[in-house]
């Protein structure tokens, strides 16, 4: 905001030459002063009257936008001091810009000073002006007033128990919206059939955590002990929505507080609660290790209080915090798309956050980024943060250099509202004024609610080790239920002692019936299509991973997709690199009858869009691909319009979506995670500018692609896409990390695969839609071999079998002659074989490994008899504690095999482009050693 302290401190008359100048041309001043003006003018003719004004709204602050123009000598009756007036204008921006740093927001600690700048003297204003009438009071709705009301006014609004930051807003009409309901809301009261509401959900929400403390003495819950408030602020949030047409709620949150929702929200029965706490596990929990109760996911289908439905989801989450936001929002951006149609009012997401975690993960840095990009939008998030001032055991003035946990919101221009977590109602009326904004503007808000934690971190912790003055004041402070009914009995309610005293009783006794086996019956629960395809599923079984089914499709087929994906409309002209490119492609077809392997690969996403499939494809170079090879969207080059390759076969074929993202792997990895986990039958992949980089998304890896069917029953058919071989580039550009894939395979839970052939890849993408399960896979991608003549294939491959878990040496014709078997994986076969093929080497076979994970043993010992009276070594690009050796040293059972690696190192690759072909060479010729 500018300072204009030059003209509130300086001379009458010079602030009347500029009028005089904005009277002669408008144009000629500050917007600021321009703005004060019209509106100024607006509001003596409203007072004074004059037929000279123009027509302009009659309240709010929209008048500040009024056009006047009018000549205010002929239009008061009394001198006006043109200065003071501007002063008290400058109070209220002042106020709406700075107050939330003087708002009562926090009920625990004392406010910390940050020297707002609303002293009355900032802006040439005193005591002595109290009960002078400014016409400026008009930009605060009171019409000409007296100072002192205007000044009571925006006190009473922006310095109370909730503060507001939105000036930063340069949307205009948004900005407005939200000045303007703010206003509006502030000045509100609850009727009673809404606090009796409030006190009921604020009731559950205390007495819940009170039973489970009295009753399950010193096991970990993370209670949610002094914010209660957010159970009546969720309610509302989801009542509010329905209102507003809203039929799906998706929440993300860490385990603060999320057994209370569970139970007062999501309405998980409270024997299911307790059954929990005994450690029993669930009769349905056929395989995995299952998860603590306080991560767990649920669904149910809520009625509102005005009759309306709405599907309410909490996904798992880990204790690694924040790694939820990213899935909740491509869980949501896929449901959208599947259910209705792309109609984010429909549907919306809601993260739950703790203060030390929003100001410190970086991932919530990266879901703004993506919040309003093509790919990543979801209509807005609502952010509802549990500030309880500390993370852990540190203090928030150790967490953050910023003055809010909440200041990485103005980066998108997200409004925040700091709201005293004391005052239930404040935090109901924040909760409703957020969905509203979402709905009206599809962007996200924030909900900073300050309030404290009662307990340590967990219950078995003394926070009084760390904070002791804090937790000497907590120890003293009522709870928000205790605090909000004294409210009530201060306010006319005297009922509300005895109203509270009954809803405690009842509750109680509720809950102690539900612990004493009296049970409690689940709210029925409506699956929708997408869960009703996850149905369908089942579990995968050991033998499924014998053989990959048959994924072939016909001839007929592949030529027609072939065809239409080589061509574009008549008037649209194409790159004469990337148009060449196409031709070569066809030529290749018709001459060697053979398809290349960016080819084959979207001819495997054609295959399954014409079947009814959507496809999803993100990362940071997907349309081009990073290596310049994929091209599935190509340019105009007179117009620079874009046309998509693969969404021209039918009328009635899936949709293929392909996004470049921002240069993220942790949030856009875990929105594609999310994308994948709301329906089975769509093919969802991403891939890694270079596989080095996945490490960025490492917690995303293990928390849910490895693990989350183990710890949750949750199944996802998500492909990562990871650039991987040594070729010279150093060690960032060089491994995928293969190991790290391989140490955590375990229970068939992911497909890791290393694939040489463009028919096998093209069959590994569609085995992914056509097993009775769904596991993700993490495929180590070629990179020059892009183009290796010899990762082509021909059309046959593609019209029969499926994916080839193992690949014989095509070249042995005589088994008796093979002294030495080669087994490798992925790049390296190539340098082997090139040697091989010079050498005219028949006493070499060379067997690829193209899927390691799940171990394909029983087709391995097949070839293990065929040469066994050869010698069988395995040969890998990587370091010797790198890549796969280590996971076969343990795993492959029944073959004698010895190991060629590199040396072992703490660095991937070597950064000389010499040294790597001079390693290379020593690998491919000690191979051939026999």
């Amino acid at each position: 905001m500018e300072d204009f302290s030059y003209i509130t401190n300086s001379h009458p008359a010079y602030i009347e030459s500029i009028y005089n100048d904005y009277l002669k041309n408008p144009q000629t001043v500050d917007p600021e002063l321009k703005k004060f003006f019209e509106g100024f003018d607006f509001a003596i003719t409203r007072t004074n009257g004059n037929g000279h004004a123009k027509a302009a709204p009659a309240t709010g602050a929209e008048k500040e936008a009024t056009a006047a123009n009018v000549a205010f000598g002929s239009t008061i009756a009394a001198p006006v001091d043109l200065r003071k007036e501007f002063g008290v204008f400058e109070l209220i921006r002042a106020y709406r810009k700075r107050a939330h740093l003087i708002a009562t927001t926090n009920p625990i600690r004392p406010r910390i000073d940050r020297k707002p700048h609303l002293d009355l003297s900032e802006f040439g204003l005193g005591d002595a002006d109290m009960d002078t009438e400014f016409y400026a009071g008009d930009f605060i709705g009171l019409g000409k007033a007296k100072l002192k009301d205007i000044y009571a006014k925006l006190h009473r609004i922006y310095a109370g128990n909730i503060g507001i930051q939105y000036t930063y807003m340069n949307r205009m009409e948004a900005h407005m919206w939200v000045q303007n309901r703010f206003e509006e809301l502030m000045e509100q009261k609850f009727t009673l059939p809404e606090q009796k509401r409030i006190l009921e959900k604020l009731n559950y929400g205390v007495i819940f955590e009170k039973f489970l403390n009295t009753k399950f003495i010193g096991q970990k819950r993370f209670g949610l002990e002094g914010g209660e408030s957010m159970i009546p602020a969720l309610d509302a949030m989801i009542n509010t929505a329905a209102d507003g047409g809203v039929q799906e709620v998706v929440i993300g949150m860490a385990h603060r507080g999320r057994l209370n929702v569970l139970t007062n929200i999501m309405r998980k029965t409270y024997d299911q609660i307790f059954s929990e706490f005994e450690g029993n596990m669930p009769t349905d929990m056929t395989m995995g290790s299952g998860d603590v109760k306080y991560h767990l996911g649920f669904r149910s289908n809520i009625q509102t209080p005005s009759a309306k439905t709405v599907n309410v989801q909490l996904l798992p989450n880990p204790s690694h915090l924040e790694v939820v936001d990213p899935i909740v929002a491509g869980f949501s951006r896929a449901k959208a798309d599947v259910l209705y149609g792309s109609d984010y009012d429909k549907i919306l997401p809601i993260l739950i956050h703790g203060d030390a975690a929003v100001a410190g993960q970086g991932v919530i840095y990266e879901l703004l980024q993506m919040s309003k990009l093509k790919g990543y939008e979801v209509g807005g998030t609502v952010h509802f943060v549990i500030n309880n001032q500390i993370g852990f055991t540190t203090d928030f003035d150790d967490a953050r250099s910023a003055d809010y946990c909440t200041s990485l919101a103005a980066m998108v221009h997200a409004p925040v509202l700091h709201v005293n977590g004391d005052d239930p109602e404040a935090v109901v009326k924040a909760a409703i004024f957020a969905i509203n904004y979402r709905q009206e503007f599809n962007e996200d808000i924030f909900i900073d609610m300050v309030c404290y934690r009662k307990h340590g971190h967990n219950e078995g912790d003394e926070p009084k080790f760390t904070q002791p003055g804090l937790y000497a004041l907590i120890e003293k402070h009522p709870n928000p239920r205790e605090v909000y009914t004294q409210y009530l009995l201060d306010n006319g309610e005297p009922e509300a002692k005895d109203m509270a005293k009954e809803m405690e009783q009842k509750f109680w006794n509720e809950l102690q019936a539900r612990l004493d086996e009296i049970k409690q019956k689940p709210i029925p629960y409506t699956y929708q299509e997408p869960e009703k395809k996850w149905q369908e599923l089942r579990k995968s079984k050991n033998e499924d991973f014998v053989q990959s089914p048959d994924t072939a499709i016909s001839e007929a087929e592949v030529r027609e997709l072939f065809n239409k994906l080589m061509s574009f409309p008549e008037n649209f002209k194409p790159l004469r690199k990337v148009e060449k490119l196409l031709i070569d492609k066809t030529k290749l077809l018709e001459a060697e009858n053979k398809i290349d392997w960016a080819t084959g690969e979207l001819l495997a996403y054609a295959s399954l869009l014409v079947k009814g499939h959507d496809v999803r494809l993100s990362g940071e170079d997907v349309k081009r691909g990073t290596f310049s090879h994929r091209h599935a969207c190509i340019m105009d080059e007179n117009t620079n319009k874009e046309y998509s390759r693969l969404n021209h076969f039918s009328e009635d074929q899936g949709r293929f979506y392909i996004y470049n993202s921002l240069l993220s792997e942790y949030a856009v990895l875990g929105f594609e995670y999310g994308y994948g986990m709301a329906n089975p039958n769509n093919l969802v992949l991403w891939e890694a500018q270079y596989g080095d980089f996945m490490n960025g998304a490492q917690i995303v890896i293990d928390q849910y692609i490895t693990s989350a069917e183990q710890k949750w029953t949750t199944q996802n058919g998500l492909v990562m896409l990871l650039p991987h071989g040594y070729e010279g580039g150093g060690p960032d550009h060089s491994s995928a990390r293969l190991e790290r894939f391989l140490q955590q395979a375990a229970e068939n839970n992911v497909f890791i695969t290393n694939i040489t052939t463009a028919a096998n890849f093209f069959h590994a993408l569609r085995r992914q839609l056509t097993l009775p399960f769904r596991i993700p896979m993490i495929n180590f991608s070629p990179k020059a071999n892009l183009r290796h003549v010899r990762s082509y294939s021909a059309v046959a491959e593609f019209t029969q079998g499926g994916f080839r878990e193992v690949i014989d040496d095509p070249n042995v014709k005589d088994v008796s002659r093979v002294k030495r078997v080669l087994l490798c994986s992925g790049k390296i076969y190539f340098d082997l074989s090139e040697k091989q093929l010079n050498d005219n080497r028949e006493d070499i076979a060379i067997i690829r490994l193209e899927q390691l994970f799940p171990l394909p043993q029983q087709q391995l010992n097949a070839l293990y008899e065929k040469y066994r009276s050869a010698q069988w070594l395995w040969v890998q690009e990587e370091p010797r504690n790198m890549g796969a050796a280590s996971f076969l040293k343990m795993n492959l059972e029944n073959i004698n095999i010895g190991y060629l690696t590199r040396q072992a190192s703490a660095a991937t690759a070597t950064g000389f482009a010499r040294k790597h072909v001079q390693e290379q060479a020593m690998l491919v010729n000690e191979a051939f050693a026999v």
